[in-house]
């Protein structure tokens, strides 16, 4: 049983870490204008190219980074200290892309991987958000190709996006079925751009996709397996939330912890007051327990661990990790008192950007219920225990 970062991980650790250095000061910047210009947005490609950290999620052999869950999760532990939800500016093609045919991967991939275009995962309506079986977006066979017709909340990066992967019920039978669409393909239009709490680097539109014609080529996979690579790509993705709200939460507590150790308040540091040095010490546990599992988990998915298992662990990891950081957050901005309440102050930009880590990619209230309902079909053991070694 090891607890140390191999020379790999360290590397790779150090390597995220200085590409997170070189993408900080774009922070103000974003929070001040709403986003970054072209020319920010092509200085950070650019870094991101020389890290060697583009698509980490993706296999060297198409182009990308080709690193395992751990080491990924090792990677989004770093670009999660980025305010203004920078770190996703270092891009990872959605994972369901690993699904593309050989004429899709030519077109959308491997550009993607190289950072010469973007998706944008087109999944929650208006009536369907935690239960994705709600979804009334239809895809009608028309000739060689189909018809799609609906709308989608909540597009991260839709902005940006140069196509969607969009999750639609192909007729009569209601196959749950994901569709490469190009955003500038006639009847897809932005129905609106919503203000959110945080001040994301992206936006989050809201489409509309009225009569908008595809061809069969248009399908990711198969027809019916929608709901099959969705569920693959959140179990993943709720792993690599986990990291980033821990990184955050570790530049957090580092901000508050220097602050109390300079700021004089009755003639002694802020530091030296039992109240700031319970928050202080509370902090330290919600982080290092949580990364401990995290890294655990994502050491768990690079050994072949039951992938159902793998899901209900996941959600653990989420539901434990975005909880904490939340909790790591909202200590920072007491500890700065009304400076930590100024959007100047990193501490304020991550209090209230961790928020919705709780909520997207399954709630906290899902993901309680994926972990009850793990332990109903298979248990505790799988939930509560190591793996063994085959």
């Amino acid at each position: 049983m090891q607890f140390a970062y191999t020379p790999r991980l360290a590397e790779l650790k150090q390597r995220a870490a200085d590409l997170t250095s070189k993408i900080m000061p774009y922070e103000d910047e974003c929070e001040t204008n709403n986003g970054l210009t072209p020319e920010g947005l092509a200085a950070i490609r650019d870094e991101v190219l020389a890290s060697g950290l583009q698509a980490i999620n993706m296999p060297a052999e198409w182009g990308g980074a080709g690193l395992t869950i751990l080491e990924q999760v090792v990677v989004q532990d770093e670009l999660g200290k980025l305010t203004n939800a920078l770190w996703d500016t270092v891009w990872r093609p959605a994972n369901c892309l690993r699904a593309a045919s050989a004429e899709q991967r030519e077109r959308y991939l491997l550009p993607g991987i190289q950072g010469r275009c973007r998706d944008a995962v087109a999944i929650t309506e208006a009536d369907a958000g935690s239960d994705p079986s709600r979804i009334a977006t239809t895809a009608t066979p028309d000739g060689d190709g189909y018809v799609i017709n609906g709308e989608k909340w909540f597009v991260t990066v839709g902005d940006a996006a140069d196509f969607l992967i969009v999750l639609a019920k192909v007729q009569p039978q209601n196959a749950p079925t994901l569709f490469l669409i190009d955003k500038d393909t006639a009847g897809v239009s932005v129905k609106r751009t919503p203000r959110y709490t945080h001040t994301f680097v992206y936006e989050h539109p809201e489409f509309l996709f009225e009569d908008v014609r595809v061809g069969a080529g248009a399908v990711l996979g198969e027809v019916g397996q929608g709901y099959d690579l969705t569920r693959d790509w959140f179990t993943e993705e709720r792993l690599m939330i986990g990291a980033r709200t821990i990184g955050a939460a570790e530049r957090a507590l580092t901000l508050a912890a220097d602050w109390s150790r300079e700021r004089v308040q009755g003639g002694e540091p802020l530091i030296n007051r039992q109240l700031i040095q319970g928050m202080l010490a509370d902090s330290v546990v919600d982080i290092t327990t949580n990364r401990a599992f995290t890294h655990q988990v994502a050491w768990e998915f690079d050994q072949g661990a039951d992938r159902k298992t793998l899901h209900a662990r996941s959600a653990t990891v989420k539901l434990a990790a975005s909880e904490a950081s939340n909790r790591v957050a909202d200590r920072a901005v007491q500890i700065f008192g009304g400076r930590g309440y100024m959007r100047d102050q990193p501490v304020e930009r991550l209090w209230r950007e961790l928020r919705v880590d709780r909520i997207w990619e399954g709630t906290s209230e899902i993901q309680r219920l994926v972990i009850a309902n793990e332990i109903n079909k298979r248990g505790l053991s799988g939930l509560l225990n190591f793996s063994t070694e085959a």
